[in-house]
């Protein structure tokens, strides 16, 4: 077959077309001569060879392998106590020592915080201290936008639904006293939250109960928002940190959230949760069984790659044991068939 010279040119006037300005004339469709609508970009096209790929089956798994060891491990030496479903006022406990701080936190089951409409339900310029959406709030809160005839403040469904169980942990000494474990309720919130997305509206932060008169407390609360920790006006009203933890949507249905820290002693060897019986006291304000829900409480330590999660080093064992698998398996079949192909011609 006899190869013909190709012209790009020649094909732009093709017989019996017309100069683009003269009279009847026709648009061509077809792709301009570039290399990319033309597809002659450069291109590269590995091959794939027992050389190459054994090699990068061993290499992930021996990388892998230990990477998931150590995750686990440092999983596993998390200590962590659950409480689920409590369903009286007052629980006794025996809790192992524990050195480190320790995080305190409360669960809930069958709560749906991802749904659409819910996370759609705020308003985030009125969190952010925004004066006119204070007085007129979004319309993505409905129907918690007004109540009474006043806007509501803070409004919307996930506002509304605040988690306010009140927990308190105590430490049942020996001799039969009972010591208060203090519980810190400052520091749980991100940076950003904190100091960024959530701010009180202009005004004398310390009398906040002016700045949020002409407004409504949400449907559900037993108080309104400038009540929330009276005592700290650096953690009240709009920058209170349980209202900021809530305002943070979970994911899945199950999920915890931070509700206060237990910090470890100043000379760093006295435990912070001595060996013992502990007491847990909850004042009941939240209902679940609208919802089928269930309630938890859990302390645990924390370790640099966050809290108790296993899942991350498994997968990784698992992602490294099945590559190191195959490349056992892919040299056994390499090394049986395929001296067979090593005289063959291959075309160019």
């Amino acid at each position: 077959m006899m190869a013909s010279s190709y012209n790009a040119k020649d094909e732009d006037h093709h017989p019996g077309s017309v100069g683009s300005g003269g009279p009847g004339a026709v648009k061509s469709k077809k792709p301009d001569n570039t290399a990319f609508k033309q597809q002659r970009l450069p291109a590269w096209q590995p091959i794939l060879t027992a050389g190459t790929v054994l090699p990068a089956f061993f290499m992930i798994g021996l990388i892998f392998i230990p990477i998931g060891i150590g995750l686990l491990v440092t999983s596993n030496n998390i200590k962590e106590f659950e409480v689920r479903s409590v369903a009286i006022a007052t629980s006794y406990y025996n809790i192992s020592v524990v050195l480190p701080n320790v995080f305190m936190y409360y669960g809930l089951s069958n709560f749906y915080q991802n749904h659409r409409r819910y996370v759609k339900s705020r308003d985030d310029s009125q969190l952010n201290g925004d004066k006119s959406s204070l007085l007129n709030p979004s319309k993505e809160c409905e129907p918690y936008r007004t109540s009474d005839k006043k806007p509501i403040a803070p409004c919307g469904a996930i506002a509304n639904s605040l988690f306010n169980d009140t927990l308190e942990l105590f430490y049942n000494h020996p001799n039969g006293s009972r010591i208060t474990i203090h519980l810190v309720k400052t520091g749980i919130a991100w940076w950003t939250d904190k100091h960024v997305k959530f701010r009180n509206p202009a005004g004398n932060n310390n009398n906040l109960s002016i700045v949020f008169q002409d407004t409504s407390k949400p449907v559900n609360w037993h108080k309104p928002v400038y009540e929330l920790d009276p005592s700290d006006p650096e953690n009240n009203g709009f920058i209170n940190e349980d209202f900021i933890v809530w305002m943070r949507t979970a994911a899945l249905p199950t999920f915890r959230k931070l509700y206060r820290v237990i910090q470890k002693k100043k000379d760093n060897m006295t435990p912070t949760l001595p060996p013992g019986n502990y007491s847990l006291e909850v004042t009941y304000n939240y209902p679940v069984r609208s919802f089928d829900g269930r309630k938890r409480m859990i302390l645990s330590t924390i370790s640099w790659m966050g809290g108790k999660n296993p899942f991350l080093g498994i997968a990784y064992i698992t992602v490294g044991s099945v590559c190191f698998f195959l490349g056992v398996v892919l040299l056994i079949i390499h090394h049986k068939y395929g001296n067979r192909n090593n005289n063959a011609d291959i075309p160019n």
